[in-house]
């Protein structure tokens, strides 16, 4: 049964706050009800790491995931790769960035074997990356294409109730209005809606779809993308009986009467989403990965190099992140399962 399978976390950063974060999230299992995870890491890192910041966590290199679920109790299960660099907290070596992929990737291929239950992927650091020949923009990118279905991800931002997905996302904000189109709308829209069913057990989603300009344009008087790509988006959605409306003024659409309104926003660029996320709940939003074959999800938050290995990093984000995968992959589950007869 899925459940009984464990979560797969990923190394992330080595040289960030992703080792610390999840060996506090394993110390926080009971108070905060955590389901069973592995991390695909390095053991002797994180052993020592665990010394450096005072909380003495015992680590279990396993071969098999399926050992995870009954060690998790008394050790930190962690399935070993090997880093091929020294680790220096706070300073970035693109000479891991080979164990930093192997991890996302080792991550994956547990979940689609179906040895683990969801991939919640730690922080990289994408300049490191890069420097090393990491061509995708960030993580989504590079799991769409280990996904291999053809279906372009959408990336849902989660917290205290409020979920909202950009239509553009990390590119400039004169890019993403150049960028914007009915397609793309329509595409995030259409995803979110069978996510919501699917995965977070929504049967009847309502989806709320922002405008772009002050005011939603005004009609007209303060810019057209309302007019000309955003309400006719939101006229075929509602043809194919998804219970989408706008596109709402952006500025009204994120007080507390007004997110009782729907169970997802649609937003036309990245900081109209990840303002109102993060300002209701900094420390504790999810990343989630919407369209791929398998759940993931991932702190709403980067490696923070400023304050790694000083103990002071918070697991908040990361806890939510693995709680909400358990969630999914149990929706998931019920909605997947046959019907009796």
């Amino acid at each position: 049964m899925i459940e009984a399978l464990p979560l797969a976390l990923t190394m992330g950063e080595p040289a960030g706050i992703g080792g610390e974060i999840a060996l506090k999230a394993w110390t926080m299992r009971h108070e905060r009800t955590l389901p069973p995870f592995v991390v695909v890491d390095d053991p002797a890192r994180l052993q020592a790491l665990s010394q450096a910041i005072g909380l003495a966590v015992p680590i279990q290199p396993i071969d098999d995931p399926a050992e995870a679920v009954a060690i998790f109790t008394t050790a930190l299960p962690v399935v070993p790769i090997a880093l091929p660099a020294p680790v220096r907290p706070g300073q970035a070596d693109p000479g891991n960035s080979s164990a930093v992929i192997g991890s996302i990737d080792r991550a994956v291929a547990l979940v689609r074997a179906g040895r683990a239950a969801a991939v919640v992927t730690n922080p990289i650091q994408k300049s490191a990356l890069f420097q090393a020949g990491f061509t995708y923009p960030g993580h989504t990118e590079y799991l769409a294409t280990l996904a291999d279905t053809g279906i372009v991800p959408v990336m849902m931002l989660e917290g205290d109730g409020l979920r909202v997905v950009p239509v553009t996302t990390h590119i400039s904000l004169r890019d993403s209005i150049a960028a914007l189109s009915i397609a793309g709308i329509l595409h995030c829209a259409r995803v979110t809606a069978a996510a919501l069913t699917r995965d977070f057990g929504v049967e009847s989603p309502r989806i709320a779809v922002a405008g772009l300009n002050p005011h939603a344009g005004e009609a007209g008087m303060l810019g057209s993308e309302e007019i000309d790509l955003i309400a006719p988006a939101v006229v075929i959605l509602q043809a194919e009986g998804i219970k989408a409306f706008g596109p709402r003024p952006a500025d009204s659409l994120f007080h507390p009467a007004a997110r009782a309104e729907y169970d997802a926003a649609i937003c036309m660029y990245h900081d109209q989403a990840l303002i109102p996320l993060k300002t209701l709940v900094f420390e504790s939003g999810v990343n989630i990965t919407l369209g791929l074959p398998f759940v993931r999800t991932s702190p709403d938050h980067g490696t923070a190099l400023d304050i790694a290995g000083t103990g002071r990093a918070n697991p908040a984000s990361l806890i939510a992140a693995i709680r909400t995968a358990d969630r999914m992959v149990k929706s998931r589950e019920a909605f997947d399962r046959p019907a009796a007869p």
